[in-house]
């Protein structure tokens, strides 16, 4: 059961990383777009702070497609349980973009430079990281 749980976060993630996380009444002044996800986001950071790109293309692409590859190597056993300490720093680490994106929403909001309204990708990648470290989880306790 885990292991096609953990399968279906490798379908799940690209799509979240798609799927619109903001949407703006005005235009972002970062992003240029009334539409935000994790995609066209890093495409305007990659331009314009390119060490702050590399962080969020870790946090948010890499981190957890590591570590859900990791782990269905673990459950089909082609790989060892030792590293499973590894794979659960990393889910934490996805879990960190999350909140450079309720950070982004927070500071957007208090200086008033947009109207913004999460969409609903916010919530299909905050869910997938979740279920993602709980599967991490539930795999280390078997």
């Amino acid at each position: 059961m885990l292991k096609f749980a953990n399968l279906a976060l490798l379908v799940v993630f690209p799509v979240a990383w798609f799927a619109p996380l903001l949407r703006a009444g005005i235009d972002l002044p970062l992003f240029g777009t009334e539409e935000v996800s994790v995609i066209s986001g890093l495409q305007s950071l990659w331009e314009t702070d390119v060490a702050l790109a590399l962080l969020v293309t870790f946090l948010a692409v890499f981190a957890p497609y590591m570590k859900t590859i990791g782990l269905a190597l673990i459950h089909f056993g082609l790989m060892r349980r030792k590293v499973l300490p590894v794979l659960e720093i990393l889910g934490k680490l996805a879990m960190a973009d999350v909140f450079l994106i309720a950070l982004y929403v927070v500071i957007a909001k208090g200086i008033g430079l947009a109207r913004i309204e999460v969409a609903w990708g916010l919530y299909l990648f905050s869910a997938a990281v979740l279920a993602s470290i709980s599967i991490s989880h539930l795999t280390a306790r078997r």
